[in-house]
């Protein structure tokens, strides 16, 4: 990998998400060598992947390069690579470009999709936990369009039109609420051979309540929005099959050849990797995010599920507590490095939102709980402050200023045909 060995301890952290990314930034590299590996060389802002994927924004507005976040950082070493395995015996990473010596192990690896064992559902659906996919998702959508405009059987020409997102959570409800805008303000001047009232939305949710780990208040004004923007919200519905045109539930069956996936993430722990995993696959940590069995090995993020006493502590899979997580394990090993005392992580909940379309929004505070225009404005100034660089606030700043007013989102582009279940055949 050439690494240049130092007489300083070297940390190497694995993913770039915001828990890595969070580390990095508050480990002192005055006293640690520190190298961060991840399968791609920029960090992905992921809450609003569903823009990409609905033409919104364009994906260079939410990715930033690696390196130059950490441009001028004293011993600091990115690598793009792919971790196999942990050698836990020789304190060894062993990557597709190489094998790497540790003396403290971080790992951030995240989260991916939950198919729940459903062979079907992973083959033929869509996700959005990635660039790649998202940007493969607005290409389908555009292209279902396409085709609708060519098709002669009204059948087909519907089933064409019609979406269906499964899971009602934030992921859910702001991608339900983006096509709905769409539908209504984009797509009847984009294809007036159609007729886009034909074009349906439908949010599909097994629990009664769309946005369940928010308030009953926010979930009822969530639901309220969506159908107002004509979204067919389905609750205590589950979805038990698919084969690329009949999503079959236990309710009724829906003819649709798009099935967008949202219902659930799995941690992704490091393959053939010996650690204590719960039901989640989230490796077991003490309180301070070191991993049970280990003295030089911590987990933080999606990946990592707290354990004190004998409670497990699994704290939701948001941005927050990941970013929260990198930032109090990184001064605790500068503590460590010192021989000073460490602390146990604690969760500083600062609330959750979502957004469901323009001017609308609902905010959790701890301390109020509220929604409208001033909630959409909070979530708007919010997502602008997590971004990583200037730029990229700016660009995404520009973009929704020039949707707000105009009633346009001009990325309605199609890059590369994006062939359907082409990442399973």
């Amino acid at each position: 990998m050439n690494i240049p060995n130092i007489d300083l301890p070297r940390i190497v952290v694995v993913g770039s998400g915001f828990a890595g990314l969070k580390f990095v930034r508050k480990v002192n590299s005055q006293n640690a060598q520190i190298v961060l590996l991840d399968k791609n060389n920029y960090h992905t802002f992921q809450p609003l992947l569903y823009q990409v994927a609905s033409s919104g924004l364009e994906p260079d507005s939410i990715v930033y390069p690696i390196r130059k976040t950490f441009k001028g950082k004293k011993n600091f070493h990115f690598r793009m690579a792919k971790v196999n395995s942990i050698n836990t015996t020789s304190n060894q990473v062993e990557t597709n470009i190489g094998i790497l010596k540790y003396d403290y192990l971080v790992v951030a690896t995240g989260a991916i999709t939950n198919f729940f064992g459903m062979k079907n559902i992973k083959r033929y659906s869509y996700t959005m936990k990635s660039l790649r996919e998202s940007l493969d998702l607005r290409s389908i959508i555009l292209q279902n369009f396409e085709k609708a405009v060519n098709t002669y059987e009204s059948d087909d020409r519907k089933s064409y039109m019609n979406f269906v997102i499964v899971g009602g959570g934030a992921t859910g409800v702001e991608l339900a609420g983006a096509l709905a805008e769409l539908k209504r303000n984009i797509f009847p001047k984009d294809y007036p051979d159609l007729d886009i009232s034909k074009m349906q939305v439908n949010l599909i949710e097994a629990s009664d309540r769309v946005l369940s780990n928010m308030s009953q208040n926010s979930s009822n004004k969530s639901k309220e929005a969506l159908e107002n923007l004509g979204v067919n919200v389905f609750l205590n519905t589950i979805v038990k099959d698919y084969d690329g045109n009949i999503i079959k539930t236990n309710e009724k069956d829906i003819h649709a050849k798009t099935l967008i996936w949202s219902a659930g993430v799995l941690a992704e722990p490091i393959n053939s990797i010996d650690f204590k995993l719960n039901k989640s696959n989230r490796i077991i940590t003490d309180e301070f995010n070191k991993v049970f069995g280990f003295d030089n090995i911590f987990a933080i993020g999606d990946v990592c599920c707290i354990k004190k006493d004998t409670i497990e502590k699994e704290h939701p899979m948001l941005a927050s507590v990941a970013g929260q997580q990198g930032h109090h394990l990184g001064k605790n090993l500068n503590a460590i490095i010192k021989k000073k005392k460490t602390y146990p992580f604690v969760y500083k909940d600062r609330g959750t939102m979502a957004t469901i379309g323009k001017n609308k929004a609902v905010v959790d505070l701890p301390f109020i709980k509220f929604s409208g225009i001033f909630a959409w404005l909070v979530w708007m100034f919010l997502h602008l402050m997590l971004l990583v660089d200037f730029r990229n606030r700016l660009i995404v700043f520009v973009n929704w200023i020039w949707s707000y007013f105009k009633y346009d989102k001009g990325l309605r582009l199609i890059i590369r045909e994006a062939k359907a279940y082409e990442k399973y055949n």
